[in-house]
Order: C-alpha cells, then sequence, then structure tokens
C-alpha cells in the first residue's frame, strides 16, 4: 500500500476542473461557448461549481482549458462587469471604471492549456507543475451536486488510497464503480443500466497521482487510469446519497434550469 501524504488546510488545496471538452451533444450552446460556460440561470455552469467548492472553503483554481478556451479566460478577466455596478467615465485620457460593489468571490485561478482534442489524462498531466499540496481536488465542468467535500476527504485521508472518487446512483449511463468495504475493486466505464454507484466525478487526489499518468494526448482519465488504480487498490470510494446531476445533454441542461428558475436547486448551498 502506498503512503499518501497528509491532507493541507482546505484553503491550501487546489481544486482542478476540466474545462476543455467540445460538449458535442449540447451542439447547439457549444458552437459559440464551450459547454462549462453553458448557463444555469444567469450564470455558467462553472460559476456554479467553483460556488459549491468556494462555500465549503476552497478558494484556489486550476481550470484545464482546451476548445474554446479563450471565452473562459475573458468571462473570468472581465468577472468584475459581470457581476458589479459600476460608473464607467470617458474622456481624452481614456476609459475609466468605478465599481459600486465587489464580488464575493475571493478565488485565486490558474488557467491552463491543455490543447484543443487532449483526452482528460493527457490534460490532468499539464496541470502537474500546478500543484504544489501533496492532495488536491478534481472535477468536471459540467456537472453539480450537494457534495460534503470535508467528508470526501476524510474517506480520502482514511483509506489512504492515490485516489478518492465520490460514487453516486443517477440516472446510469455513466461509469460504473464496483466497490467492497468502500474500496473500488473494479471500474466500467459503460455500464449496463443498475443501481450500483457510478463515477459522480468529485475526486480527492493524492499529488503522486501523476506518476500514473503520462504526456500522451489519449490518455483517458475515466478509461485508462482509474481501471488501473482500482486494479491496484489504490481507487477509494465515498458514497454520496445527496443530490447530482450532470449536463451531459439538452435535456439535462433544461432540466438543471428548470430547477434553478423554481429556487428547488439542491446544489445551491450558498
Amino acid at each position: 500500500m502506498k503512503k499518501c501524504s497528509k491532507v493541507p488546510a482546505i484553503k491550501d488545496i487546489p481544486v482542478v476542473i476540466f474545462c476543455g471538452g467540445r460538449g458535442t451533444r449540447l451542439k447547439e450552446e457549444t458552437e459559440v461557448i464551450p459547454k462549462p460556460l453553458v448557463r444555469i440561470g444567469e450564470r455558467p455552469i462553472l460559476w456554479h461549481i467553483m460556488k459549491i467548492y468556494h462555500t465549503q472553503g476552497f478558494r484556489n483554481f486550476v481550470l484545464l482549458l482546451g476548445y474554446k478556451g479563450e471565452k473562459i479566460k475573458e468571462y473570468f478577466c472581465n468577472y468584475m462587469l459581470y457581476m458589479s455596478d459600476f460608473t464607467l467615465a470617458t474622456g481624452r485620457s481614456g476609459a475609466t471604471a468605478r465599481y459600486h460593489s465587489k464580488p464575493k468571490e475571493n478565488w485565486h485561478i490558474t488557467f491552463v492549456e491543455t490543447g484543443l482534442d487532449t483526452q482528460t489524462g493527457g490534460r490532468l498531466k499539464k496541470a502537474e507543475k500546478y500543484i504544489t499540496s501533496p492532495v488536491f481536488m478534481l472535477t468536471y465542468g459540467d456537472g453539480v451536486a450537494d457534495v460534503d467535500l470535508s467528508a470526501l476527504l476524510t474517506v480520502h485521508r482514511g483509506k489512504k488510497r492515490l485516489a478518492t472518487m465520490s460514487g453516486v446512483i443517477p440516472p446510469g449511463r455513466f461509469g460504473e464503480v464496483l466497490r467492497d468495504k468502500g474500496e473500488v475493486i473494479a471500474f466500467n466505464e459503460k455500464p449496463k443500466q443498475s443501481d450500483t454507484l457510478i463515477n459522480g466525478g468529485f475526486f480527492a487526489l493524492d499529488r503522486n497521482i501523476f506518476k500514473e499518468l503520462s504526456d500522451d494526448p489519449t490518455l483517458e482519465f475515466e478509461k485508462h487510469v482509474l481501471p488501473e488504480l482500482a486494479k491496484k487498490k489504490q481507487l477509494a470510494v465515498y458514497a454520496h446519497g445527496g443530490y447530482w446531476q450532470c449536463m451531459d445533454t439538452v435535456r439535462d441542461m433544461e432540466l438543471l434550469n428548470a430547477e434553478w428558475n423554481v429556487g428547488n436547486s439542491p446544489w445551491k448551498i450558498w
């Protein structure tokens, strides 16, 4: 068994978010913007995901960019304009803005270009030089949940594995987790319909996970890395019994917006 490093304070743990996919099943939206900028209500789903983490004490984010990554950079570089009332004064010397309010979010964001068609394992490898913490979090830029991230970290610390994944019981069409006594014994990327846990997409990872990755742009975290970790008994699971929903299709997008618009959005823990 590999010895995992001590978990630091939550505020010092970085959160890595996959933001590079094309989102082909949301083509009408993603022809213009990347999938993480597709909106729930008035804000991108990426904003909702970061709020889930920030509300629970995290403030350092590493965004792994790919398809239309410049749009994500533009959104956050103009964040004050989007989130604040301001007065604009123009003149010969140029325009100056006076902001009347400031966003509540105290975020430190690193933007990493990982390639247009790089797969998730290759994208994660490119984050290595920006991760100095012995433990870090990982998630996808297209799913929300009311997951208890402190509980996820507690399981990760207790199991002493390289990776701990959240397991959920959703409408089953994702990678299926087979577990025994809190440990993953197998991982199937495309399961049949069942009532077993699937990959919920919220991870706690030891920094030594990078030794299991390579610079191969075709390396898939879900298809190649997770099954190997399970075989090596280095993949634990945290069973999340609460709300979870991805934005994988137009139907998912409509469902999330409907929940938000009527005030029934369980992931809104802020």
